[in-house]
């Protein structure tokens, strides 16, 4: 059975020490604690603002040493910064064999934009060291309100996962998953594209034929002493990623859809060039009815399907020469 530590240093409505209280003093907190298999150890340097410059370090190694647990979670609950925690961590990492893996952030959707105003820096590092960021409370706040905070929060923070989707509707794999291994929809779709340089079509791994109207043709009947269609001297028909010779444009979103809605603007985007040159669109968006949709859309053919909740709605579009402005339109963001 795995080990894990948590470590609370606590300030402003906790304090030092809380949770060996709780263990002392009541019998509930001391059954509850002793069928878990959970060992309270008591910071002694006051909050994690002082812990810091204290036995924070100490403290770390000493778990490690006695209690040899596998995860160690840190929550600083206040105003001290991510970025300080993550320097004491690793300031004892090659001592002790530690290894950060990932660093996550909880912000009130509801009172973000008031946060940021009242706690400045310390609020806004929080956020900007994060790998991951929990929003909660979204399941209570307007459609509006959380969309705007999850804008706020992305000017601060452009890279990592951003968590809307009420944590207890996300299994346990799958928000452990966004935690430590946040992926963009963008780098997934670009990475399972492959671009042929000779027609600029993309073809399953392995593919070495073309279906065109006109006369089919083999890769290796070819000589490829000519640039391709990315500008680049090929020799060897090299296969590009897509990420060489496409652009992308996605979104986050809290809006919710429905399947018909959604249908007609994958029609759309599909029938037009309006939007750009299409190669691929996908998604995960939350449905109206508490469901998810998933979409997977190729010129002139469109999957849609429900699936499983996913830590927020998102979609992405891949082509070149998008019109990101009509895209947003068109899926009303």
């Amino acid at each position: 059975m795995s080990k894990i530590a948590f470590i609370y240093p606590g300030q402003g409505a906790q304090k030092c020490g809380m949770g060996a209280d709780f263990y002392e003093n009541s019998a509930s907190v001391r059954k509850l604690f002793d069928e878990a298999g959970i060992e309270v150890h008591e910071m002694n340097s006051g909050c994690i603002c002082c812990s810091l410059v204290g036995d924070f370090g100490a403290s770390l190694k000493e778990v490690i040493s006695k209690y040899h647990p596998d995860r160690i979670l840190i929550e600083p609950s206040g105003v001290g910064k991510l970025s300080d925690v993550i320097k004491a961590v690793q300031g004892v990492e090659e001592e002790t064999g530690l290894v950060l893996n990932s660093y996550t952030t909880v912000v009130d959707a509801k009172k973000c934009k008031m946060y940021m105003r009242n706690f400045g820096e310390f609020f806004n590092n929080q956020v900007e060291y994060a790998g991951a960021i929990i929003m909660s409370r979204t399941d209570i706040v307007d459609e509006a309100k959380a969309q705007a905070s999850l804008e706020l929060l992305r000017e601060i923070n452009s890279k990592a996962a951003i968590i809307t989707t009420p944590i207890e509707k996300l299994e346990g794999k799958k928000l452990l998953e966004v935690m430590e291994h946040p992926v963009s929809l963008a780098d997934e779709l670009m990475e399972e594209e492959e671009v042929c340089p000779e027609c600029g079509h993309v073809h399953e791994h392995g593919e070495h034929h073309h279906d065109h109207d006109h006369e089919e043709h083999e890769h290796h009947h070819h000589d490829h002493d000519h640039e391709c269609g990315c500008g680049h001297d090929h020799h060897d028909h090299h296969h590009h990623h897509a990420d060489e010779v496409f652009t992308s444009w996605g979104r986050e979103t809290i809006k919710k859809y429905t399947k018909e809605n959604l249908e007609k603007m994958l029609e759309a985007l599909s029938a037009s060039d309006e939007y750009g040159i299409i190669l691929r669109a996908k998604g995960m968006l939350p449905a109206e009815d508490g469901t998810w949709i998933y979409f997977d859309m190729v010129p002139e053919e469109t999957e849609i399907r429900e699936g499983a909740p996913e830590y927020t709605g998102r979609l992405c579009v891949i082509g070149s020469k998008l019109n990101e402005d009509k895209l947003a339109e068109l899926f009303g963001l």
